[in-house]
């Protein structure tokens, strides 16, 4: 049988809600001003470049990294391109399939904002892990 949620049940559910947009704030205010990046398209870089392919993550594995609808992806993709930060390529094995690589200025730029990202997480993961470690109790 579930318990009802005490007063302390909320009270870290609030301090969970808090410390989270708080890093979300923080990364959409870096994003703008340091790369004129949208925080969808830092998250696709990042999907990119985390993928469990290779050299090259497909459409499709970037759209699942973002849970987001393959167009959506695709539409990311068009934006990033543009600014030359990915490129994309059919797959020779099979060509249903688009590989995206970071350029080099994609992935420059992607190193400076995860490490000024890992940075501040390593400062407020903290006070996130203590609402998730109260939340569990």
């Amino acid at each position: 049988m579930k318990k009802s949620l005490q007063a302390e049940d909320y009270d870290a559910l609030g301090a969970f809600r808090y410390a989270m947009p708080k890093f979300l704030r923080f990364s959409k205010d870096v994003l703008a001003a340091r790369a004129n990046l949208m925080p969808e398209q830092y998250e696709a870089l990042l999907a990119i470049k985390s993928s469990c392919g290779a050299d090259a993550a497909t459409v499709g594995e970037i759209s699942e990294g973002l849970q987001v609808k393959h167009h959506t992806a695709v539409s990311l993709l068009d934006k990033l391109e543009a600014q030359k930060l990915p490129t994309r390529k059919r797959a020779a094995a099979d060509r249903r399939n688009v590989n995206v690589q970071l350029t080099k200025a994609g992935a420059l730029l992607l190193t400076r904002l995860a490490a000024i990202h890992h940075r501040e997480l390593q400062q407020c993961s903290l006070e996130i892990i203590d609402a998730l470690r109260r939340l569990r109790e």
